[in-house]
């Protein structure tokens, strides 16, 4: 059983990895869909506009470095088994978030907004396997103790 673990949660992990190399090789497509969908609150604004002057990006570029080194390290966090839980709640949040933001089905007609519906369960389903990861933790258990509390 521990094997198996180990190999679906480095299948697992190979999702964000994937996802977070592709941001990062290609920052300025992530950075121009990012800036469609988010907008910067007022309250923030004024430190988002000293962040982009330090570092001379706007803060979607910024966004998008982060989003891609988020998915990128907590990847190989949780394949390494490091760390997993912490990683596994940061990733919850951020797939949470994500789906808020980019997949709002509920604003379109029912026949199109299949592909957005589908691809926000997918994130739901997503986020319930890193629920497992938190759940199950980093010490492998037995099967019994596993499943003994259910």
């Amino acid at each position: 059983m521990p094997a198996f673990v180990t190999f679906g949660r480095i299948l697992f992990a190979v999702l964000f990895i994937y996802s977070g190399a592709t941001k990062l090789i290609a920052i300025q497509a992530t950075a121009d869909f990012i800036a469609t969908k988010v907008v910067v609150p007022d309250m923030v604004a004024p430190y988002a506009k000293q962040l982009e002057t330090a570092t001379a990006m706007s803060t979607p570029q910024l966004l998008a470095i982060a989003v891609g080194a988020l998915e990128v390290i907590a990847g190989l966090m949780i394949a390494l088994n490091f760390g997993a839980r912490f990683f596994a709640m940061l990733l919850i949040i951020y797939v949470a978030v994500a789906t808020v933001l980019f997949y709002d089905f509920w604003n379109m007609a029912a026949p199109d907004n299949a592909k957005m519906l589908v691809d926000a369960l997918k994130n739901l389903s997503i986020i319930g396997a890193l629920c497992m990861i938190i759940g199950y933790g980093r010490t492998t258990r037995p099967a019994e103790a596993a499943y003994g509390d259910v």
